[in-house]
Parts: C-alpha cells; structure tokens; sequence
C-alpha cells in the first residue's frame, strides 16, 4: 500500500492558569467563586453539599470580603495573576516562534474554550497543554486537564493532545526560583527560610494515594516520591522544598515547609502557614524570607495573603521583617524553562497515512 506524507500541521501550545475575577468588585468575585467552587474537584463533596455550601454560606458573605482583598493588590493592568500570565505566554511566544502560543483560565476568562479555538483557528491540530501548576492536584492540575480534554472533545475535529506533567522538581523551574529569590536574600540575610505551598484538605492526599497506606499514614511519608505518593501533592510540596533548599545552598535547619489558604473546617494538610509565622516569631526569628513555590504567577494568595497579612501577623508576634520572594511571573529563566518543559513535550516529524492507489487493495 502507498503512503502519502500529510504536511505537518501547526503545533499549538495552551498555557492554563488557575483564574481571577473580572474585576474586584463583589459581583464579579461572585461569579468567579461560583464556577470555581462549583468544580466537585474542588468542592469533592456530594452535589447537594456542594451546592448548599456554596449558595447558604460561602457566596452570600466570601465575594465581599475577597473583593476587599483583591482592591488591595490590583493594579494598572488588573488583575496581577492575569497580567503576569499574559506577559509569560508573551516571553513563551517569543522563545518558540514556530508554535502558536495561548493562554486560557481554568475559571473566568480567557476560557478554555477561546484558547482551544484560536489555536484551531490558526490550524493547530497538535496542542500542548501546559497546566501552570508545579505540582499535581487533583484541584488544579486534574481539573484543568479534564476540562481542557472536554472542551476538546466538543470540536467536531478534535485535537491531538500532549499534556506537560507536573514539574515539581524539574531543574529548570527549581533554578529559576533560586534565581529569583537570591537577591532577596543576600539583601535580607533572613533568619529563616519559609516555604509556604496551598493548602489541600487531607483527604485529598488519601484519595491520591493509589495504595491506601502510605499517605498522611506515618511522620515521614512524604520524605521521597514512590509509587504510593506519586500523585500526591504534599510529597510534591516537600520535593520541591527541598530541591529549593539545596540549590540555594542553604541549611536545611534554617528552613521550613508550611500550607496556606485553608477554607471550611475539614482538617488541611498542616502545618499551617498561619500558625507557623507566629511561631516563628515567638521562638525569636526575626527576618524571614517567604517561598510561596506553588504559584508560578503572583496573585491573591502571595500578594495579600502573605505580603500583606502575614507580614503583619509575623510583626504582630514579634518579628521585625517578613519578604516575600516574588514569584517566577515572567522572569526571563522562568521563560527559558517553560519553553523548554514545551519543547520537550510537543510532538514531532509527520504522520504517514496509508492512501488507497491504483492496483492497491
């Protein structure tokens, strides 16, 4: 049978962050939290749970007080999540001119939907996804590759898609933050080096665990990644704490790991970032220096959360100086490891159909 060379099609690449409100007004929050909480991979509770939480208790007091939050950090460009996210898929386009470049939202806007279609619009059969979280969560990661496969599978001609794995302890990333946060301490000299992750509830981690026996079971669980806690987002956390860690070349009894931005009463991986900075500072600590490595765009949960809350919370307590490293945004090493993350993952060459000829069956 003959075979034909079909040309190559154009090699999209689909950048997908968490999302942000439209605007920090109470209206738009609103809208937000409720796309974002009615997510049952976020809110894993029953639909019913899920939607009284949601309607009787969260959405008629959260939007107004998060609206708050979010005026505190919003600047020229809007939302700071947004514009960093933007500036990055700018600095990406740039370093792979041959591949057609978007950003999406898992939640708000640009959607998912804009981003898939632009990228067929430009005849992009072949997309890299690439989820902006470094390490996996069901939350974030799953949710985003589940909802990127189901707006995929809406075209009529889908596309062929490639997804970028977590990244959790990939070098380039690890090198990038060290590159952003030694000049922050060289200046500070901090007496304690804070890496504050997001927070999940526990039983995230149970659920991840495909062994039902290793997770959250003993102290040291999360010591090293194994086939158990492969999937598990703490052990992640710890990897790249301690990835961070070596690359700085710092001591590992100067440092800490903490979760932050718990919501509800179910219990959350601890320790908590809240709890812990107080502590820190009662125990005498008095410059600290805050890693936030689970975001790789500044947002609400570094800018306000720790620049601005826990910076008083820790001074309240007695310390005197609390910095936060700024996140990788669109740092020009972050730039390099990401397109590098995408080169790796993106397809290659052609594909070979078998065409029907004369005198071939």
């Amino acid at each position: 049978m003959a075979r034909l060379a079909m040309p190559s099609s154009t090699v999209g690449v689909l950048l997908v962050n968490l999302g942000t409100p439209d605007a920090p007004q109470a209206p738009e929050v609103r809208r937000y939290l409720r796309e974002f909480l009615s997510d049952p991979r976020v809110l894993d509770i029953s639909a019913i749970g899920r939607w009284l939480l949601l309607n009787l208790i969260i959405l008629p007091r959260r939007p107004a007080r998060s609206a708050e939050a979010y005026r505190k950090i919003w600047g020229p460009d809007g939302s700071p999540l947004l514009s960093h996210s933007r500036a990055l898929c700018e600095q990406v386009r740039a370093a792979l001119p041959d591949l057609q470049v978007e950003l999406a939202m898992r939640y708000g806007n640009p959607s998912i939907r804009a981003g898939l279609t632009a990228l067929r619009d430009r005849g992009c059969d072949r997309i890299v996804v690439f989820p902006l979280y470094p390490q996996y969560a069901a939350s974030s990661t799953g949710s985003t590759v589940e909802a990127v496969y189901r707006e995929a599978a809406g075209l009529w001609n889908t596309p062929y898609l490639s997804v970028v794995p977590p990244f959790y302890d990939d070098p380039g990333f690890i090198n990038a933050f060290a590159e952003v946060g030694a000049p922050v301490l060289a200046e500070l000299r901090p007496d304690h080096v804070l890496y504050s992750f997001h927070g999940l509830p526990e039983r995230h981690m149970h659920k991840s665990d495909v062994s039902g026996q290793h997770c959250l079971r003993r102290d040291d669980c999360c010591a090293q990644i194994v086939a158990a806690n492969r999937h598990c987002y703490r052990a992640q956390c710890h990897a790249t704490a301690a990835a961070l860690t070596a690359r700085l070349g710092l001591d590992p009894a100067s440092t800490s790991l903490s979760f932050q931005s718990r919501l509800g009463r179910a219990v959350w991986i601890r320790p908590y970032t809240d709890i812990v900075l107080p502590e820190l500072a009662r125990r005498g600590v008095k410059r600290v220096a805050v890693f936030c490595p689970a975001f790789v765009a500044d947002c609400l949960e570094t800018l306000e959360e720790i620049g601005i809350r826990a910076e008083a919370d820790f001074k309240a307590a007695g310390g005197e100086a609390l910095r936060l490293v700024p996140s990788l945004n669109a740092h020009p090493a972050w730039v390099r490891s990401a397109a590098a993350l995408i080169r790796e993952t993106a397809p290659h060459g052609r594909r070979m159909l078998p065409v029907a000829g004369p005198g071939l069956a």
